[in-house]
């Protein structure tokens, strides 16, 4: 039921296909030991890290415009986190050639969007300050996912976390995203100011507790999941964005949560990117999920 699951969450139907298994022995932009391999392989961190993502760029007055008015976010939601997963699991295990050349198409379409906020302000998707500030949500969202629900990291980890992305962020023109802890922390701090509340967050979370995202059981965790989310935005954001507390988790949401993020993270899926990616580089499909 879980391996279905999670199929589910990472298949685009009639979207692109990518075969993880080659160039065989291709090196990935991150090693196979490196904490995003980690990280990423595990589907309720990718989740929960992925809205937690969205909910601060749409913090921001024009990554929000660009978001909404140039996305499928409004239309279907769970396509447009799928397409953004898929890129994702190409950046952290895809082999280098292919990730290169995805980020490519991906600068290429970015270049194409710009226009205005509602209250006036130019936009362009390819400004490298917004996408400093859309690389480090997703740095945040996806690290702080996979401590809280699924394995504590330390300090030194997270650190390295944030450096094992440097080299896709610069490709995709992110060329002062955050490369540590404090470099976050720093970035949150100037950009809060920026930051303001919009419907446009309510109406994000709306969609996707009500957009069904996986069969089965893995269904009844969904509202739990949403919360959970948004429980890690960080505080003086989400009063900003008047996020109360009916919209984080409970106690007892968090224990299911959990319990299931340890799960995935030691049940390989097979087909799936992870055990793909560790087949391409001469390992064992179930490597990642086995290690201590």
């Amino acid at each position: 039921m879980l391996t279905r699951s999670v199929r589910k969450l990472i298949e685009i139907p009639g979207g692109p296909r990518v075969d993880f298994t080659l160039p065989a022995g291709e090196p990935a932009l991150a090693a196979p030991d490196s904490v995003s391999w980690r990280v990423f392989k595990n589907p309720v961190a990718l989740f929960v890290g992925g809205v937690a993502a969205v909910i601060l760029e749409l913090a921001e007055p024009r990554v929000r415009s660009g978001v909404w008015d140039h996305s499928t976010f409004k239309t279907d939601p769970l396509t447009r986190l799928k397409r953004t997963g898929l890129a994702a699991m190409i950046t952290v295990y895809g082999a280098r050639s292919v990730a290169e050349a995805m980020i490519a198409g991906v600068g290429r379409q970015h270049a194409r969007v710009s226009g205005q906020t509602p209250d006036g302000a130019a936009y362009r998707a390819d400004d490298v300050d917004l996408l400093n500030w859309v690389q480090a949500t997703a740095s945040f969202g996806f690290m702080e996912a996979y401590s809280a629900l699924v394995s504590p990291l330390t300090d030194a980890e997270k650190d390295q976390f944030y450096a094992e992305a440097a080299p896709a962020a610069r490709l995709y023109g992110a060329l002062g995203a955050p490369a540590s802890r404090a470099a976050w922390e720093a970035q949150l701090a100037a950009m809060t100011p920026r930051l303001e509340p919009s419907g446009i967050v309510l109406e994000f979370l709306t969609l996707m507790r009500e957009t069904k995202i996986a069969p089965g059981a893995v269904s009844l965790l969904q509202r739990p999941l949403i919360r959970a989310a948004v429980g890690l935005v960080p505080a003086q954001v989400r009063d900003l964005l008047e996020l109360g507390p009916e919209w984080t988790p409970r106690p007892f949401e968090l224990k299911a949560i959990q319990l299931a993020g340890r799960m995935a993270d030691r049940i390989a899926v097979p087909g799936a990117p992870p055990a793909l990616a560790c087949q391409r580089m001469g390992l064992p499909a179930d490597w990642l999920y086995r290690r201590p």
